[in-house]
């Protein structure tokens, strides 16, 4: 496992100095001379998360934030565009005291430093207007070439969170995260990762362990179990009602949510049923329809999967092996919704290799 006086890896690939290129593979007290050689001198810097954020994204962005303040003296704001709606994310940021905001408050053009983190430029997640330019993208995700055109492009790599690469920048930089920071990094983490039982690299691990008697373990267990709204129970009622398993795949449609990221929410835990290779829940928000993919087929990626099915259709895509999610425009008369759903549908079912059936009904599947 790399710590902080051994270099991930004697493997560089070529970076030009502040010019379009990537350091994913240099040891981190490498990246961080090029990290702050971006960054000095500029005058105000933002860092955006994706858009509707989960922990990771919220705690590596805070976490740059931080590291920026206090190596290099730009002053950062942390930015997140849509919403923060599962109880779970909204205690994370309420308990934790994290300071981020909507991106409706910020004036962009106040900013001469913009970082993305856990999303790339050209994923289409995030709120950062096409004609801004990227200073910094740190992203745990599968390069995208848009990437390589950024100043400073850490994309990538052996990690099975964003928050377990800024783990690693603080500890380079030998910044010692104060309790509230150090939750949020572990719980980003743990939540991305599920526990270290998903996608997990010895980085993961040895970050998730270097934070564990740093996190303050009372306001974790305040983040892990939040009191429930009544909207989300009958959000489930009505995932279980309208779920169908088709062969080694469960489908539900999720119709109107109060939150994107409970899309999400509802994929994973449809996930655990079992005989399951794929579980894909959706659900629409604001005139836009999203998608949530999880396989267990280690021989398929979900997110090339998904991008091969939503990037035609004028949405954004983007995930990795196990999980990934989508978000479509819509538009027309509830025919012509009706009638995209069920075409996404079929695309899905077809590339999951499942019989094209009606699908037996959930709360009558006996497996």
């Amino acid at each position: 496992m790399p710590t902080l006086d051994s270099p991930r890896s004697p493997d560089k690939l070529a970076y030009h100095g502040e010019g379009p290129g990537t350091v994913a593979r240099l040891n981190f007290r490498e990246k961080l001379e090029h990290l702050f050689r971006v960054a000095r001198g500029r005058k105000r810097g933002l860092v955006l998360t994706h858009d509707n954020p989960d922990p990771d994204s919220i705690a590596s962005a805070v976490a740059l934030s931080h590291l920026l303040q206090v190596r290099t003296g730009v002053e950062t704001d942390v930015a997140y565009g849509g919403i923060i709606g599962r109880a779970e994310n909204i205690a994370f940021v309420e308990v934790l005291k994290l300071p981020v905001i909507p991106v409706s408050q910020i004036v962009f053009n106040d900013y001469d430093l913009v970082a993305l983190v856990d999303t790339q430029p050209s994923v289409g997640n995030h709120s950062l207007p096409p004609s801004m330019p990227a200073t910094i993208v740190i992203d745990h995700h599968p390069l995208r070439d848009e990437s390589l055109r950024v100043p400073y492009a850490d994309v990538g790599g052996d990690f099975g969170a964003t928050s377990t690469m800024l783990v690693e920048y603080l500890r380079a930089a030998r910044i010692e995260p104060d309790p509230e920071l150090a939750t949020a990094l572990f719980y980003g983490i743990k939540a991305d990762t599920r526990d270290l039982g998903r996608q997990t690299t010895g980085t993961d691990v040895d970050s998730y362990l270097w934070l564990f008697p740093r996190v303050d373990k009372h306001l974790l267990e305040q983040i892990e179990h939040p009191e429930l709204p009544g909207r989300y129970f009958r959000l489930y009622h009505k995932a279980y009602e309208r779920a169908r398993v088709y062969g080694t795949a469960i489908v539900t449609d999720l119709g109107e949510v109060y939150s994107p990221d409970m899309v999400a929410e509802v994929a994973e835990r449809l996930s655990f049923l079992s005989g399951m290779k794929w579980s894909l829940a959706y659900g629409s928000y604001r005139s836009q329809l999203y998608f949530s993919l999880r396989t267990k087929d280690r021989r398929m990626n979900a997110g090339r999967l998904i991008r091969e099915v939503c990037l035609g259709r004028s949405g954004s895509a983007g995930g990795h092996g196990s999980m990934a999610g989508a978000r479509i425009p819509l538009w027309g008369t509830r025919a012509q919704r009706a009638a995209l759903k069920r075409e996404l549908v079929k695309d899905f079912l077809e590339r999951f290799g499942v019989k094209r059936e009606r699908g037996v009904p959930l709360l009558e599947y006996d497996d």
